[in-house]
Order: structure tokens, then sequence, then C-alpha cells
């Protein structure tokens, strides 16, 4: 390593952040100095091999490492007689990262190293240069960069319905990264294509489709974007080449607590914001049967054409599940589209002891299943899937033979380029397909079990702890939603003034909980009730203790407010 950089690394040296990662690996024999691990394969040499004494006590030469202050990206590959140069760096870069993943388990480390974006843009310097930097900076602006991350890995993160870092889907992003092709042809993508028409298959079964296609697509917003242009297609298929104009109103029904994606969707779409009908909810945050089917008679009247519902599977906020069966009566009443927005609870259909959440819902003619949220594939991971094959061609097809050649020597089949909306498609589902593979159906139901049962230990927990008040009671998965009531505000009478100094304690704790760096939590309104705490259960690292930790940190950050 060179002088600059070891005297950059101590500028920027971070010992809350990692401290004890070393310690930890060599407690496990994964690290140790270099002559302890000569030593150790000395002796395994000498357990399976005859070989020449002298060799095995003549230690090799300590490794040059380059002067990366003096070298440059163009001095690797593909420039000539780099491919050790190349490696060498390469093995820097991987070192940071895997330094990174081990130290994102130890809950020593801040979850945040929180600062204000005008402080952190002084300190990454992240102007563009004319001049290229040398590659001594560049380690360091990947140093810097990791510092600064939120660690979504930590086990005391519980801030997003995305939590975790999983080892092997991590693995698969890397080996997707190294390949760098895109997915719309086998003929440039030909295993990952094998692997998606499989793994697609494998998530239609487990809906309950017997037939029927799918793809991976960029977040669960595009999935229900892709769902919207099919229903689209199936009512009205001249709008594909004519537009709307003179098309008759299209309406959407979603419920009231439903993800935003579906607005976004119809004006992207050209339907309009104002043409996604919110459906009411009950008391659990499940949408009511009765007023969707008034809304559809309501429609129909205007002169309006209801031709999509959306259940949610999963609502971000509440976790509810919307009744499927009912609305599947509904809407075959009615002839309309039915989609289910399962991005958030897609998972538990893994589940033997939870999938009833879900009942019904094969009778859907599209679904949203986001594998990035409960079951901890690394982001982003999302798929629609759909009942009846051929749709997405019908609907996204523009038959650009320059291309999609239909002459091509194999199975065109294969090419899937041309029922996606984008042209350029990561290789989302390997991540999936490998960790899948190394944990099996049962290994993920057993993770999501666990996630449903940290999700009642944190329920127990809250209804006995003075302070703390259920937003929602009985939530039916892992959102659990809480008030935490500060001293202050405690045994006063429920006036609007009240309600309005309990608005405030959500936000002064979750401040204070990214200056310290403890842990994270989300917060927000809902309707007519002020901000409250969302607590989520997805991250596989998290335990009881990390629970518990989580209710004494918003004690002791909160208790003078």
């Amino acid at each position: 390593m060179s002088r600059r950089r070891l005297m950059s690394a101590e500028v920027i040296s971070d010992s809350n952040r990692m401290a004890g990662v070393t310690e930890r690996i060599g407690s496990l024999g994964l690290n140790g100095s270099k002559k302890d691990l000569r030593e150790r394969d000395n002796e395994r040499l000498r357990r399976t091999m005859s070989v020449d004494d002298a060799l095995i006590t003549q230690p090799p030469q300590e490794e040059l490492q380059p002067d990366y202050f003096e070298l440059y990206a163009r001095d690797l590959l593909p420039a000539k007689e780099s491919g050790e140069l190349t490696g060498k760096f390469l093995k820097e870069v991987t070192e940071q990262l895997v330094e990174y993943i081990q130290g994102s388990f130890e809950r020593k480390n801040k979850v945040i190293d929180f600062m204000q974006p005008s402080e952190l843009k002084e300190k990454l310097h992240l102007d563009l240069p004319d001049k290229a930097e040398n590659l001594d900076q560049i380690l360091l602006d990947i140093k810097n960069t990791l510092r600064y991350c939120v660690i979504t890995g930590h086990p005391r993160f519980f801030n997003q319905l995305s939590q975790g870092c999983d080892v092997i889907s991590t693995a698969g992003e890397w080996v997707t990264a190294a390949v760098n092709t895109n997915m719309f042809t086998y003929e440039i993508a030909p295993v990952f294509t094998l692997i998606e028409k499989a793994t697609l298959k494998k998530m239609r079964e487990f809906i309950g489709y017997k037939d029927g296609e799918g793809i991976f697509c960029p977040g669960g917003a595009i999935s229900n974007l892709y769902a919207v242009l099919a229903a689209r297609q199936h009512r009205l298929p001249q709008c594909k080449r004519m537009g709307l104009k003179g098309m008759p109103q299209l309406v959407i029904f979603t419920s009231v607590d439903s993800h935003f994606s579906f607005m976004k969707a119809a004006v992207i779409c050209g339907i309009g914001a104002d043409n996604v009908i919110a459906v009411n909810t009950d008391e659990r945050g499940k949408m009511l049967v009765s007023d969707l089917d008034d809304k559809i008679q309501q429609a129909s009247a205007r002169g309006d054409v209801p031709f999509l519902v959306n259940a949610t599977g999963g609502t971000t906020v509440r976790g509810s599940f919307d009744p499927i069966q009912s609305i599947a009566d509904v809407c075959e009443k009615y002839n309309i589209w039915l989609h289910v927005d399962a991005a958030w609870g897609g998972g538990v259909l893994l589940s033997r002891r939870h999938r009833h959440l879900l009942d019904g819902i094969e009778r859907a003619d599209s679904v949203t299943w986001n594998p990035h949220k409960i079951m901890g594939v690394t982001l982003q991971c999302s798929a629609i899937l759909l009942k009846e094959d051929g749709i997405l061609m019908e609907t996204n097809s523009m038959k650009a033979n320059y291309l999609f050649q239909q002459d091509k020597h194999y199975d065109l089949e294969y090419d899937t380029g041309d029922k996606a909306i984008q042209c350029g498609r990561h290789l989302d589902v390997f991540k999936l397909w490998l960790m899948w593979r190394a944990k099996g159906t049962r290994g993920l139901e057993a993770q999501i079990n666990k996630l449903m049962d940290l999700s009642q230990y944190l329920q127990d927990k809250l209804l006995e702890r003075p302070g703390f008040q259920m937003v929602f009671n009985k939530p039916e998965y892992c959102n659990v939603c809480f008030w935490y009531v500060p001293p202050s505000l405690r045994g006063l009478p429920d006036t609007r003034e009240n309600q309005l100094r309990l608005h405030k304690v959500a936000p002064a704790i979750k401040a204070r909980m990214m200056e310290h760096g403890t842990t994270m939590v989300g917060y927000q309104p809902l309707r007519e009730k002020v901000n409250f705490f969302r607590m989520i259960t997805s991250n596989p690292a998290t335990t009881k203790s990390d629970i518990d930790f989580l209710i004494e940190e918003i004690e002791r950050l909160g208790k003078d407010l």
C-alpha cells in the first residue's frame, strides 16, 4: 500500500464503525497474519501429501503491493500485460466489500453515520474531474462511500420493508455485475433467460397458476404498471395503436391504503390520477367489498369503464391483506381484471402456516411479487406474473426487427425483450435463483415463519410496556404500528392539542436515532392518526434481543420529550 494511501486511510478511519471485525474474523479462522495462514497451509500439506520439508519450512516472500498512487484506470485491463495488476486491484475492492458485509452484522457498529447533506457533500468531494484520478483515490472513494452508507443489513435496521444482507444473493449480484449482459435475448443471455423462465414458473406454481407467463421488473411500481397496461390492452386492445382519444373513460379501483403506484400508472397510461377510485377499508385496513361493488356500479352509471381492480396483499403501512376471494367474486360479476399487488406479502406463499393470508390469489389475472422484501433478496427483484400466456407480448411488443429478428437459429420463445417495457433489463432473477437453491423452499419458509414470530414477540412486548400504545390491534403481518407516549403526555385528556404534541414525538425520536446511529425505524401519519412508528421485521439477522433493544432505545431517546 502506498504511503499516501496509508495516510488517507488514517484520515478517514472509523474505529466505532468497524471495530472488532478483524478480531471476530480471526476467531473464526478466517483471518490472521500471513504467517499464520502459511503455517495452516503447510500443516494441511503435511497431512495430505509428502512434500519436501525445505519447501514447507521456507515461506514464500511477501507479495509486493502496487503503488496505486502512481496507477490509473488506463493501467488496468484491457491494457497489455495488466492482468495481474487488475487482479490485485479487484482484490483490494473485494476486501473492502467483504469487510463492510462482515461489519454490517456487528451490533456494536452504527446503523448510520449521519451527516446533513451539505456536510456530507464536503466529505465526499463529488465533483467529476477533467483529469483522471489515480487508483489510490478510487479505492479511497469506495471506502468513503461504504463508510457513509446506511447499513441496511444491520440487525437493528427496521426502517424499510426491504432489510438485511443475504450473502448468497449478494454473491449473485456480484456475478451479474461481472457478466454485464442484457436480459432481452437468449442470444446474449442464454443462461439467464433459462433461469428466468424456470424461476417464474416456480413462482406461478405457488400462486396456483397452471400456465401463464411473467417477467422480472425494476421494482413493484413497474410490476403494477405492467398489470395496468395488460388490463387496458385486455379491455381496449385498439388503444395500443389509436391511443385513448375517443375511447370511453377507464377507471381503476384500489383501496385507500394501497400503494401510490396505481395513481402513477394511471398518469403514465393516460388514464388520469382522478380516475383511480379509492375504496374504503374496514377497521383492520382491508378493502370493504360492499363499497367496491357500490363504486363500480356508480362508475358504470356515469358511462365510465371499470377495467381493473387491485387487491393488496400486504399494505405498506398496516400490512393488511384484502379479502381476495370476495373481491374476485365482484370482478367476475362485472367482468373486470383482478390484480393482486403482493409486492410486500407475496413471500407468505412459501409458508404453509401463513399462505392463507393470500387465499384466492389463484383467481387473479395478474400478481406483483417482490422477492427483495420478506424473502430477503438483494435489491432489486420484482416480478409481474400473469395467468394467461401471451398477454405481455400482445401489450408491449413493437416488433423491432433490428433487435428481435424472426429468422434466428434458435427457439424465439426465449427472447423476452419485445414483451418488456424497457429494452435494457438487468439480470435480477439470478440472485433470487441462487439464493433459493442455497436455502431451498423449506429454508425460505422457516425464515418467513421466524420473521412472523418476531412480529408477534414485538406486539406482546409493547402491550406489556408502559408508555407504548398500539395504533392497530392484532396486526396480521410483519408491520407493527405503535405510539411512544413520553411521561409528559401520559394520563392527559385526548384533546386535539395533546394529539398535536404526540404528533411531534416520533419525528424527534427518529432524529435522535439517526444522530446516535444506534437503530432506525420508520414513522408516518395515516389519515386522522398522528405520527406513529411503523416497525418492520423482515431482516433474518434480527433476534428478540434486537427487538428489546429498540424498545429500550426509544424510551431512552424519548423520555424527556
